[in-house]
């Protein structure tokens, strides 16, 4: 029976975005205890994603050679103990510091459900079950809309590292009652320093340019709009409470939890897998900027549940990727992919921050919003069939 298994696999990306997320929440009162700006705390914060990327290499040739359960269950140990780091950091260097352990430890908390389910099921299941992947680690952001703005409101942020902490003991709970220690699979005559190669040969590959450049930019605009300037935006900006601005956010989030499921559906009735990339990601760009319309707060929460709508379309990378290159690659390609998510996610949240240093919340948004039309030139140009 693999659904339990699965299930309890993806609590460890439900984990992942809960806490990566938690800023966007938090981030004032992140910056007065910390003593930092809000560029230094978007510096910081982005070591998470920079972490990440780094990590993306050893950790999908881990899962080659050892199998999901070990690997998950050390991911998921360095993820707790990052969380309870964040939860006591007495500065901004502890901070950093935890924001980096919590990027290695999350750097295979996606990778891990997909795996599990690649040697599981057939090709059209893991179609599916790769979208109820995204789905319900997407709902971790739910956690950081409402529930964790009260949470903080009446506890403070450390109080919202310690619930996900919460989460990720139970997670590892889960995963080690129910997850087989399966045999990894085969790896031939190849080095461990030899598939490490790989994955940095198909991330450069001429072919999937287009689509590792628009990778970079795609995720940087969920964790730089959900996760960290949208709760500086209609607080500082548009004047909302804490709570009132996590509500707003919260449609967000349950966009881009039900975005995964409209965006297979689309592409199973109608097809054009490259279209609906770019049209997803240039919509989501002008969604965006609408939000400098300074209209009403329900505009304002039309288009962040319209953002997060749009951006969802970006699962239709894995598919494209898939398809793109030969069976036996499709796990390094995987972590290729995700070192440009994440990679470009580190990269464009210092950017943003060295913007609102100079402009404000406004000015860090407007990053994403280039960033994300860049991305859809750069994937029109280079991707090829």
């Amino acid at each position: 029976m693999f659904v339990l298994p699965l299930l309890a696999l993806t609590l460890g990306h439900v984990f992942s975005n809960a806490i990566r997320t938690l800023p966007a929440v938090a981030a004032d009162v992140l910056s007065r205890d910390l003593g930092v700006s809000a560029q230094e705390l978007a510096a910081i914060t982005g070591a998470f994603p920079a972490a990440f990327a780094v990590a993306m290499i050893p950790v999908g040739v881990a899962l080659d050679r050892y199998g999901v359960r070990p690997v998950a269950l050390t991911l998921l140990g360095i993820a707790a103990l990052g969380a309870g780091l964040a939860a006591l950091a007495p500065s901004a260097p502890a901070m950093l510091l935890a924001q980096v352990v919590l990027g290695v430890g999350c750097s295979g908390m996606l990778m891990c459900p997909m795996t599990f389910a690649a040697r599981s099921l057939d090709a059209p299941r893991f179609g599916l079950w790769s979208g109820i992947i995204q789905t319900i680690g997407n709902s971790g952001m739910v956690l950081t809309a409402s529930p964790l703005a009260w949470l903080i409101e009446v506890e403070g942020w450390r109080a919202g590292y310690w619930a996900c902490l919460g989460l990720a003991l139970v997670a590892v709970g889960t995963v080690a009652a129910t997850v087989p220690a399966w045999a990894p699979a085969t790896t031939a005559a190849r080095s461990i320093l030899g598939d490490a190669r790989e994955v940095l040969r198909i991330a450069a590959s001429p072919r999937l340019r287009g689509l590792m450049a628009i990778a970079f930019v795609s995720f940087g605009a969920v964790l730089g709009v959900r996760g960290l300037w949208g709760g500086p935006w209609l607080m500082e900006v548009r004047g909302l409470e804490r709570l009132e601005a996590g509500h707003l956010l919260l449609g967000c989030t349950l966009a881009l939890v039900a975005g995964p499921a409209l965006a297979g559906w689309v592409v199973s009735h109608f097809g054009h897998v490259r279209r609906l990339i770019v049209l997803g990601h240039g919509v989501a760009a002008l969604l965006v900027l609408g939000l400098f319309l300074r209209g009403p707060v329900w505009l304002d929460a039309a288009l962040l549940v319209g953002f997060g709508l749009a951006i969802s379309f970006q699962v239709l990378c894995f598919s494209l990727l898939r398809g793109s290159v030969r069976q036996e690659e499709a796990g390094r390609a995987l972590s290729a992919m995700n070192m440009f998510f994440f990679g470009g996610a580190a990269v464009l949240q210092w950017i943003s921050g060295a913007a609102a240093w100079m402009g404000g919340a406004g000015a860090a948004l407007l990053t994403f919003v280039a960033a994300l039309l860049l991305g859809c030139l750069a994937f029109v140009r280079w991707q090829r069939d």
